[in-house]
């Protein structure tokens, strides 16, 4: 199969260059200016050189913060970019799989949230999601739609990457404890396509197949919860511990609310893909294999 993937250089994008030749798929990735989601003619342009199978879309503004100060720029890229792109591969016949995330709830709800909860984003990069979501299955009903939360890899700026850099260089730190999510990385995230994809070009429109799905790791966690486990499985690798200090959120402001409960229900895509969440503590263990080296056998 031909796939066409926006993005590069991202964490979900690099992971899927990695996984979907494995599966004797031909990749082409792109990335500004080549393909520019903020600008309709290069994104329709792209789609016609690369003649598709398949439209992965793993490119999104991600500066949560900055998102607030940059509302438009955060829309043209999420949202309005994601539909042209979603309406190109649709002008081609070809199925679209696209990422979301858990910041389009306000994380209120007290329990997870499934696909049929309504949206109600606290800040501007989760409304510019929620915007991508409706425009993406209204340009393209042939779409899967991937919500998913915090996302890691031994690549890019994220949460693993940032508590390993703090760890050398403080002996204290003081990380939120009573925010809720999964942690997910985009290897699993990759996996998840690599099975889906290849029932997607031939399903027609209607098929379960496509529609709004939540995946994300398991079990649930906090951010502290997270971050006591990387420093955990540092430590078995000769990496100094610091001392961990749960905080509330209201101790750590930021520019941009956060959901509280950011939990995703994902039954939904293991009753109609058979994928079930990935351990993130596993996925964990290998991505700090790669950034660290494997655990000494005599580690504490």
């Amino acid at each position: 199969m031909r796939v066409l993937v926006a993005g590069r250089e991202g964490q979900v994008a690099r992971a899927l260059l990695a996984r979907l030749p494995a599966e004797g798929h031909e990749v082409i990735a792109l990335e500004p200016p080549e393909l520019d989601l903020a600008d309709r003619a290069s994104v329709f342009a792209a789609a016609e050189r690369a003649a598709p199978d398949l439209v992965v879309n793993a490119a999104a503004y991600t500066a949560v913060d900055r998102a607030e100060d940059e509302p438009e720029r955060a829309r043209a890229v999420n949202a309005e970019g994601a539909g042209w792109l979603a309406a190109a591969a649709a002008a081609r016949g070809a199925p679209f799989i696209h990422f979301s995330t858990d910041y389009v709830f306000d994380g209120l709800k007290g329990r997870p949230y499934t696909e049929d909860d309504a949206p109600n984003p606290v800040g501007a990069y989760g409304a510019t999601k929620a915007e991508g979501e409706r425009l993406v299955l209204a340009a393209n009903p042939r779409s899967v739609v991937l919500r998913t939360a915090w996302v890691c890899s031994p690549h890019g700026s994220n949460f693993v990457r940032t508590i390993l850099r703090l760890a050398q260089e403080r002996e204290e730190l003081r990380v939120v404890a009573d925010q809720q999510g999964a942690p997910t990385f985009a290897e699993d995230l990759a996996d998840a396509v690599a099975r889906i994809a290849p029932r997607l070009p031939g399903a027609p429109e209607g098929d379960p197949a496509f529609g709004l799905f939540h995946l994300c790791g398991a079990p649930h966690t906090t951010w502290h919860g997270f971050a006591d486990r990387i420093l955990e499985e540092a430590a078995r690798r000769g990496h100094p511990r610091p001392r961990l200090v749960p905080i509330a959120t209201a101790d750590y402001p930021t520019r941009a609310r956060r959901p509280p409960d950011g939990r995703l229900d994902c039954a939904r895509i293991g009753r109609v893909h058979g994928i079930a969440p990935a351990d993130w503590r596993l996925s964990l263990a290998r991505c700090l294999d790669v950034l660290l080296g494997p655990a000494g056998r005599d580690a504490p």
